[in-house]
């Protein structure tokens, strides 16, 4: 599977979170409208069907998301 740049999906992931935020504050039918797209690209991106995956899958793959694994490096 192709994955997205890890900028492109930072720019995802704060474009939904801050839509999300003015969906709940103005409930307006362009601001969900554009959530939905963003939602959509976020699920394209990431290989998953729905945005809460979407959002769980693009944040493991930023940078610094996960532990380094350093359990094989000798001692």
């Amino acid at each position: 599977m192709l994955m997205a740049h890890p900028a492109v999906l930072w720019n995802l992931v704060e474009q939904y979170d801050a839509l999300r935020i003015l969906h709940a504050e103005d409930g307006s039918v362009e601001v969900r409208r554009r959530m939905d797209d963003v939602a959509y690209t976020l699920c394209v991106s990431t290989g998953t069907r729905d945005v809460d995956a979407a959002l769980i899958a693009a944040r493991y793959q930023l940078p610094g998301a996960r532990p380094h694994d350093d359990s094989l490096v000798p001692v």
